[in-house]
């Protein structure tokens, strides 16, 4: 808790800085398609994806990108933006990928498990034959965490 209007201040800016890096970030990764013969968007993002082989599939041609999805949970109407999702029709899977820019994986954990929990409950009224699998990528380390 600020202790003084500095320390307010401060923890805002950083507040502020933290967003603003997160929604840089989210923008740079929604133009990435990785293709066996075309890969367009940041070439450097793109090199830390193909280092994950388990992440290509996101961005492959068939990754969607910023997949609105809203239904009602609990008597609450609910609208959210999924960052990446897949849908493999002839497996019956649906994968999620939700990207965090956050260096403390364990600050919002709880929250970030809920909205993985919500984007399942929607998907599973419209995918209801389906697997549906969610994951964060951790974009300070390029890692993926199936939640």
């Amino acid at each position: 808790m600020p202790t003084s209007p500095y320390d307010f201040i401060r923890r805002n800016r950083d507040m502020q800085f933290a967003t603003d890096a997160g929604t840089k970030m989210h923008e740079r990764l929604r133009k990435i398609t990785i293709d066996t013969d075309t890969t367009c968007g940041d070439s450097a993002l793109v090199e830390n994806i193909r280092a994950n082989k388990n992440l290509i599939e996101y961005f492959s041609p068939a990754g969607r990108t910023e997949v609105p999805v809203a239904g009602t949970i609990n008597g609450k109407f609910i609208s959210r933006r999924i960052d990446r999702m897949i849908i493999d029709p002839d497996a019956k899977v649906v994968k999620i990928l939700d990207y965090k820019t956050d260096t403390d994986r364990n600050i919002h954990r709880g929250k970030y498990k809920a909205q993985l929990r919500e984007y399942r409950e929607l998907l599973r009224e419209i995918y209801p034959d389906f697997s549906i699998v969610t994951a964060i990528l951790w974009t300070h380390d390029w890692t993926l965490e199936y939640v």
